[in-house]
């Protein structure tokens, strides 16, 4: 069965509002802080950067794009593994472990605390969790 494009980006659109609003609350006003002193620790030329028009347009913008993606993994996976949170879990699982790997660069070379990675860990899992269960919830075929 054909995946519903237009039930993709309706269930991606809101999804993109809600991993918008954990990540402004998770990332921005609960470790915002910590990450700017760790980075500015690390290289002050970093000083005041992640809170740049652009910085934040980025983000903003890559929510909607995590949205869209885990509404079309869903989508996607759904006729395998059926409708349900069961499978929005899973899709968010193939996103935040991605993510996972994607930024342990930042842990690695030291950007970055253990406790601070293993907290934006956590919001990113939380968020995954939530974004792909709007997703999820709004696709259907």
């Amino acid at each position: 069965m054909a995946i519903n494009a237009s039930k993709v980006v309706i269930g991606g659109l809101a999804a993109g509002v809600v991993g918008n609003i954990i990540g402004f609350v998770g990332f921005g006003m609960l470790l915002g802080p910590r990450f700017e002193a760790e980075a500015v620790a690390v290289a002050p030329a970093l000083a005041g950067r992640g809170a740049s028009g652009a910085a934040i347009a980025t983000n903003v913008i890559g929510q909607f794009v995590i949205g869209l993606l885990l509404t079309w993994l869903y989508a996607a996976m759904h006729p395998r593994f059926g409708p349900g949170m069961t499978t929005a879990a899973l899709a968010a699982m193939v996103v935040w472990i991605c993510g996972l790997l994607f930024h342990i660069d930042w842990l690695l070379v030291g950007m970055m605390s253990v406790a601070t990675y293993l907290m934006a860990s956590t919001v990113a899992l939380i968020s995954t969790l939530a974004v792909a269960a709007v997703g999820g919830k709004l696709y259907s075929e």
